[in-house]
């Protein structure tokens, strides 16, 4: 996997497709701090919330580098894709996205139990000068089990229409080798992070031991949550985070 450094932000990221980057990872010399907000918040108020709360603590807009969103259900294709070009829009403007080329790290998934009203933000990170305290940190992108490249999403989904107990199996050893690549291409792995995080609705019980915690992938916990991932057709998402700072707004 491709990698590159954005100056701005002091962070270098995963090259991904224009909606987000496969991961960050803070550059010499930075830290990352998330913030994860009381209750999810609209995501053009939350835009307003991270300029406001980056301008206060004396951090250039161009330090976010990260966000976890919530949808109220799974997008169609062409409704992520206008989705995402909405949410891009921003970072253009904030002088982060350009060229179709996106540094920030993302998830989105919808919850299937109580989901907010519209596309919302549940937390962000960003990049801070590092101090005693707290230096490095990394955030891999949500990540579920479609191939990168072109066509539909069907076209690209392991095991589509499938949700067969071993074809779920597939799907999360699919997506753990993601999070494994996207680690490695960033200079970090399992046993540096602080948060891993599992999206779907399916029972993952039956490979819990032997394909996540064996692998180390659960050495902080594994934190499960009832959600789908943001596309129809998808089943099964991941995440992992190894920051050293958390705050809540």
């Amino acid at each position: 996997m491709e990698t590159a450094i954005f100056e701005p932000g002091g962070y270098r990221y995963v090259r991904g497709p224009f909606q987000y980057s496969g991961g960050v990872a803070a550059q010499p010399g930075f830290a990352i701090e998330r913030v994860r907000f009381a209750k999810p918040i609209p995501v053009e108020e939350g835009f307003r919330a991270i300029e406001a709360h980056l301008t206060a603590i004396g951090r250039p807009i161009t330090s976010f580098c990260a966000c976890e969103l919530r949808s109220p259900a799974p997008f169609t294709d062409q409704g992520f894709i206008d989705f995402n070009r909405v949410y891009v829009g921003t970072l253009e403007r904030w002088g982060i996205f350009k060229d179709d080329e996106n540094p920030v790290a993302r998830s989105n998934v919808c919850p299937e139990i109580n989901p907010p009203a519209e596309p919302s933000f549940e937390a962000f990170s960003y990049t801070t000068p590092e101090s005693g305290q707290a230096s490095g940190g990394f955030v891999i992108a949500g990540s579920a089990e479609a191939q990168e490249g072109g066509g539909s999403y069907a076209e690209r989904i392991i095991r589509y229409d499938d949700t067969s107990p071993d074809a779920i199996q597939e799907k999360a050893v699919f997506v753990l080798n993601v999070m494994e690549q996207r680690m490695a291409a960033l200079g970090v792995d399992w046993s540096m992070a602080n948060a891993v995080q599992t999206y779907t609705i399916h029972d993952i019980h039956p490979f819990l031991a032997d394909e996540i915690v064996r692998r180390g992938a659960a050495g902080p916990g594994l934190t499960w949550y009832y959600a789908r991932p943001p596309v129809l057709g998808l089943e099964y998402e991941m995440d992992v985070r190894g920051v050293p700072v958390h705050r809540t707004a």
